[in-house]
């Protein structure tokens, strides 16, 4: 497993990361669960991301419990805040209430004294950024949280935090947690070059576009049995005989390199320098071996080339 430094700070964190969005603590056996992180873990993957809104906090119990196993200073742990998690009308968004409430209600369900780094999980346009930044960095001060990060903002949205940041004082954002994979690209236009000049790395979801980049799905309408299009009704939707098409060519240049398309698309992600890690999830510890291999792999600039010309 290769390691890189998250944005401009010194944290080095593993080039593949686990994730935990619609898996643990969800339809996903918590055997498997277990097992997986514990694999992760053997592997050399010492970054470990979950949220409080998955499963209403059985994802964080469940990560948390499994980590315990391990010297706590030997992985990196981020959470996040701002879905809904109660019926009232401050049980959401970044207020300076619910941001740090959340933050000791997530610290209590992971059983761990403090959070590596903590995401504001979506922008909220109804609260003043000084008041969410300023809770956070309170939470910093306080050894409660080590990094701040945000996860699907605008480049603006992150250029004002930046500036309120510096104007106040505040910790500043050192993550920004998107999606990104080959069909799904849309950092690279601002997200990229703006972090690049900011000290802000990516972690990226969904690096494997839910699994169709592994090759796995063949049909629009017929999913494997184990696949999560299977098991959840809107997942299927974003597979189309287009995307198909063009996993199939990416096999054929995966195969020449005698790797697999999923390693392919994971070292494809990691070809950019801003992108500190992809996160990936994994229903089963075999998944995890796999997507680790990605970790190290460089590719040419004539097979870079080659795939730009089937993505576009």
């Amino acid at each position: 497993m290769q390691y890189r430094k998250l944005g401009g700070t010194g944290l080095k964190v593993s080039e593949i990361s686990l994730g935990s969005w619609l898996t643990y603590g969800g339809y996903v056996e918590r055997e498997n669960a277990v097992n997986a992180i514990r694999t992760a873990y053997d592997l050399g993957i010492n970054f470990f991301d979950t949220a409080n809104v998955y499963e209403r906090g059985g994802a964080e119990e469940l990560v948390g419990e499994a980590l315990k196993a391990y010297p706590r200073e030997s992985y990196v742990l981020a959470t996040k805040v701002f879905w809904p998690m109660g019926e009232g009308p401050n049980d959401r968004g970044l207020s300076r209430k619910h941001v740090i409430e959340q933050a000791n209600a997530s610290l209590k369900r992971l059983g761990h004294d403090y959070i590596d780094i903590y995401y504001c999980h979506r922008h909220d346009a109804d609260t003043p950024l000084q008041e969410t930044l300023r809770a956070m960095d309170d939470l910093v001060r306080s050894g409660k949280v080590l990094y701040v990060g945000v996860s699907e903002w605008q480049a603006s949205q992150i250029a004002e935090a930046l500036g309120v940041a510096d104007r106040y004082l505040l910790d500043r954002i050192v993550v920004n947690q998107p999606i990104y994979n080959m069909f799904e690209r849309y950092i690279e236009k601002e997200i990229i070059p703006l972090s690049e000049r900011s000290g802000i790395g990516q972690v990226v979801f969904s690096p494997l576009a839910q699994g169709l980049l592994t090759g796995k799905y063949t049909s629009t309408t017929e999913f494997p049995a184990d696949s999560r299009a299977a098991k959840i009704d809107w997942m299927g939707k974003g597979i189309t005989e287009e995307k198909i098409g063009k996993v199939r060519q990416l096999e054929a240049i995966a195969a020449e390199l005698g790797i697999s398309v999923g390693n392919l698309a994971l070292a494809w992600i990691l070809r950019q320098p801003n992108v500190a890690s992809a996160l990936v999830g994994a229903s089963r510890p075999d998944q995890v071996t796999e997507n680790a291999k990605a970790s190290g792999i460089t590719l040419s600039e004539d097979v870079l080339t080659q795939i730009e010309s089937i993505l576009k």
